[in-house]
């Protein structure tokens, strides 16, 4: 299989979704390294959501042509379900986060499609997300698992 080059992360433009969603990607750690090692914050992909598990309960899951999955977390989505984009909706969306589970975490571009009141949550939960873009993707989650665990069961942040 032939996979798409991997641009250095830092001022990339859009990439362009490539073949037909999948939605199961096995790579291997050091392939996972390689591909993380290539995203900055905010760096933009075009992805087409390929599943919307739970509309309003939990995360969505978008192709963005690499050899690893997208993955939206439910806390960047609207409260609403029906301001979730739906399966087949193709939009942009900026790397948020890339940690050890070999998944890309993204944000939605288009304000429709992110909570309400974005602003406040980041403000609250990932203050350095501005100064953050642009900048490779490392490091730990920007939180951790317990309070991102608590985040999910509150809803309210």
């Amino acid at each position: 299989m032939s996979r798409p080059a991997l641009p250095g992360c830092c001022g990339v433009g859009l990439i362009t979704r490539g073949a037909a969603a999948k939605m199961r990607y096995v790579v291997t750690d050091a392939e996972w390294e390689r591909i993380r090692g290539n995203l900055c914050f905010g760096q933009v992909f075009r992805g087409t959501v390929v599943k919307v598990p739970r509309p309003g309960a939990i995360e969505i899951f978008v192709d963005i042509g690499w050899d690893v999955g997208g993955f939206v977390d439910v806390l960047l989505l609207p409260e609403r379900e029906e301001r979730w984009p739906a399966e087949g909706t193709v939009a942009d969306f900026e790397v948020w986060w890339a940690d050890n589970r070999h998944q890309i975490r993204l944000k939605p571009s288009d304000p429709r499609y992110l909570r309400e009141d974005f602003a406040d949550f980041v403000a609250r939960v990932r203050p350095s997300w501005p100064s953050d873009i642009g900048r490779p993707v490392q490091g730990g989650w920007p939180i951790g698992p317990a309070e991102h665990a608590s985040l999910l069961k509150r809803r309210e942040v």
